[in-house]
Order: structure tokens, then C-alpha cells, then sequence
């Protein structure tokens, strides 16, 4: 996408505070893309640290095409949105978690995508434990019980106007407080024929009603990611031109920063999620730009005294992977150098920087659990890094098959497994 809109094509896959915590008791569960605490992270333990595809696999499933969705784990099913290559369709499916097993597969759409780097399945859904909602690139919405029956479906496009996106839009719903959030930032005006022309095009969150998908409220520009500060709770939402904080029960908006755009560049565009922890939230500007954290509990329009701290440019940046807050510490994946920071919340001080020796490009959002940080290259090698005071290159696994390629997958983390999403396989891996 050519503007500060594709700002949001994975970033919707949002990132939150371990403060929001009741959900990291059951950390057994990997309900949304960021983990149950929308951040990266699990309490998770026992987890391998050396494996392959031969070695601690407790099974492989096939899938019918590529994505860059994420699984989500809830007990014993494991929830993945695809595309079908051979037809040319988009699919929800449900996995038996302890076999791979394929429970149920349905079709929520025709077309898979509009360009060759990505595809309509990009967005990971999202389950409550009785739900899972699917969305799509081309607009598609569905949701369905655990079983397989479909509770109602929408098309976003159809019903608010078609998408201004250079590329495939490729944001992931949110459910949070009752509610399901879904964000649509694209161009203010039509790029390559898309998006309506006979007024202005707007950007926007909406809340949804669970059950029926009704909306509940539709505010203009954000992009959300819960998280809760001295008794707050907000939606956190990192846009082309600012980060903002809005009320879930309304979608209003107490606080905002900005801008890492103050030029107003119109092929601008952000793709990481916000991510907070340790009193500060981050967000990632794109292109080698800085990572800025702003302090948090903010009020009205913050100027640069709301800043903690501002990264060194381009060596400490984020392009396309959301930050992990992981034990106190924010662990950020520079693609274009295939490093990893460990970095201090409070004051931005790096505590070390990794070189991954990655011989591809690396846009996978990396996870962790059990002191241990996973995440994939494009095409399809593991690494495994030690959460620790020193960088510690622990394991590289060559999960891909030939051909493999823009692989973007984030790894989940769920009942003592690691689930490894490649171009046509699933693998759940874990300790014999």
C-alpha cells in the first residue's frame, strides 16, 4: 500500500501490556495473533529449543495454500484461515490440536488476492473460547462456533465502501471487553482504481457486536490493541501520521502523538503494531525510521515532552514486525538488518543487538515463552534466541519447503507446543 494507510495491513495485530493480565493465567491458550496477553508473549513452559522437521514434530498438516495469518490455539483446536490455491477461494479450518487432524473446513469466499507479495487469508483470526471470527482482505467476515456453524458473515467493503489500498489490506480483527474490533486505515483518496471517488475516503475502527456483527460504534482513523495503564483501558492505534488511545466502549479518543510523518510523505505507511510495557508504548515508523515510545496515561494531544525516548535511527527499527514485550524487556527485529535489540522500557537503553545470520528477509513478529524467543525468516528458517542478559543464538531450523517464499507467519505458542506455520504446512512442535 502506497500510503500511510498500508500503515495498517498487519498492524491491526496489535500488542499490549503484561498488565492486562487476568488472560495470562491461562496462558495454556493462544487466542489472537500477539498471544493471550497481546503482546507476544506466554507463560508457557517446557518448550524445545532444538528441533526440526524430523526431530520433536508431534505432527504435520497440510494446507490447501499459503498465508501470513497466524494460528490461534483455544484447548484442543487450533484455528487457521487460508487460502485454497487450485480453487481460488479463501477458508476457515479447525484442527484437532493433538493430531492435526482436520474437524471442519468451509469456504468464506472466492478470489485469493490482488498482487503477487501477499494474499486475502494475510489477517489471523481471533476466538473468545466459544467463537472465532475470520476476515479477509477482499472484506469478508465470518464468524463461526467451535463446531463449524456459521453464525453470521459481512463483507466490510461491500458494506462501508471498497478499500483504497495500493496492495492487499491484510488487518486482523481484535476481541476484547465483549466486543470485536476491526480497523480499516487506508488512502484518503482512490489508488489504482480502488476506493470510491464521489467524497472524501475515510479511515476507521469499528465495534462490532459478537454475536450478530452488527456495528455498535464506527469511529473515524484508528487501529486498535488493548491495553491497561493505572486502572485505564484503551485501544491502542498506530496510524501513518500518530498513535492514538481510544475507550473499547466507544471508540473515543483520550490521547494521540504524532507525527513520525511531519513532511506528510503520501506513500507513507506503517505495518507494526503498537506494543506496550513498562509504562511506555511503542510505536515503530517505517523505512529504517526510529522506534518512538510514548509515555502512557496520557491526556489530550501530546507533544514531544510525551515521548520516553526516541530509538537511534536505523539501528533500532521496525518495518514490518511488532515488537515482543517479553519479562520486562521489548525485543525488536530489524528486517533489513536481521538483528535483534533487547531494549529497557523506561529509557531505550539497548542491551544488546543480535545478529540472526538470517540469509532472508525477515518480517515474521517474533513470540516468546519459557525464556526462549522464536520467529521465521521468509522462507520458512526458525530461530530459536535466549531471552537473556547476553544475545544467544540458541537454534537455526530450516522449516520451509522448496519454493517457500514471503513467509510471514508468527509462531504461536500453546500447551507446550509451538505451532509453525510454512506455505503449504502446519507444524506443531514440542518436547517428546
Amino acid at each position: 500500500m502506497n500510503n500511510r494507510k498500508k500503515i495498517l495491513v498487519l498492524l491491526f495485530m496489535l500488542g499490549a501490556q503484561a498488565a492486562l493480565a487476568p488472560h495470562s493465567l491461562r496462558a495454556e491458550n493462544w487466542p489472537h495473533w500477539r498471544g493471550p496477553s497481546f503482546n507476544g508473549s506466554t507463560t508457557e513452559k517446557g518448550l524445545p529449543a532444538t528441533f526440526s522437521k524430523t526431530e520433536s514434530v508431534k505432527w504435520v498438516a497440510n494446507l490447501p495454500g499459503p498465508s501470513a495469518g497466524t494460528p490461534v490455539i483455544w484447548n484442543d483446536r487450533v484455528f487457521v484461515s487460508s487460502v485454497d490455491q487450485q480453487a481460488r477461494t479463501l477458508q476457515a479450518m479447525c484442527l484437532d490440536r493433538a493430531v492435526g487432524k482436520t474437524l471442519w473446513q468451509r469456504q468464506t469466499g472466492v478470489g485469493i488476492s490482488l498482487d503477487e507479495k501477499s494474499n486475502f487469508a494475510s489477517p489471523s483470526p481471533v476466538t473468545d473460547g466459544k467463537r472465532v471470527w475470520f476476515f479477509y482482505g477482499n472484506g469478508e467476515l465470518a464468524a463461526f462456533d467451535l463446531d463449524g456453524k456459521q453464525i453470521w458473515s459481512r463483507n466490510i467493503q461491500k458494506d462501508y465502501g471498497q478499500f483504497a489500498f495500493q496492495w492487499t489490506f491484510g488487518s486482523s480483527p481484535t476481541f476484547y471487553a465483549g466486543r470485536l474490533s476491526l480497523q480499516v486505515l487506508q488512502r484518503d483518496v482512490p489508488v489504482h482504481g480502488r476506493g470510491h471517488a464521489d467524497g472524501p475516503i475515510d479511515s476507521f475502527l469499528l465495534g462490532l457486536d459478537p454475536q450478530t456483527g452488527k456495528e455498535l460504534w464506527r469511529v473515524v482513523r484508528p487501529t486498535p490493541i488493548p491495553f491497561t495503564f493505572s486502572g485505564r483501558t484503551e485501544l491502542l492505534i498506530a496510524g501513518g501520521d500518530c498513535i492514538t488511545g481510544h475507550d473499547p466502549a466507544n471508540g473515543k479518543e483520550p490521547w494521540r502523538w504524532g507525527t513520525w510523518n511531519p513532511n506528510r510523505i503520501t506513500h507513507w505507511r506503517l505495518v507494526p503494531s503498537p506494543v506496550a510495557g513498562g509504562g511506555v508504548v511503542l510505536a515503530c515508523g517505517p523505512k529504517g525510521a526510529p522506534v518512538f515510545a510514548v509515555k502512557a496515561g496520557g491526556h489530550g494531544t501530546l507533544n514531544d515532552s510525551g515521548l520516553a525516548w526516541t530509538s537511534a535511527e536505523r539501528e533500532i527499527s521496525s518495518d514490518v514486525s511488532t515488537p515482543l514485550f517479553y519479562e520486562g524487556r521489548f525485543y525488536i527485529l530489524n528486517s533489513d538488518r536481521r538483528t535483534l535489540a533487547r531494549v529497557v522500557p523506561e529509557t531505550g537503553k539497548v542491551e544488546w543487538t543480535g545478529d540472526t545470520g538470517s540469509q532472508a528477509k525477515i518480517e515474521a513478529s517474533p513470540t516468546a515463552a519459557d525464556g526462549k524467543i522464536y520467529f521465521l525468516n521468509h522462507r520458512g528458517d526458525v530461530f530459536v534466541v535466549e531471552a537473556g542478559e547476553q544475545f544467544k543464538l540458541l537454534n537455526t531450523a530450516a522449516m520451509g519447503d522448496e519454493g517457500d517464499h514471503d513467509l510471514r507467519s508468527s509462531i504461536a505458542i500453546a500447551h507446550g507446543c509451538l505451532f509453525i506455520r510454512t506455505a503449504s504446512k502446519l507444524y506443531c512442535v514440542g518436547k517428546e
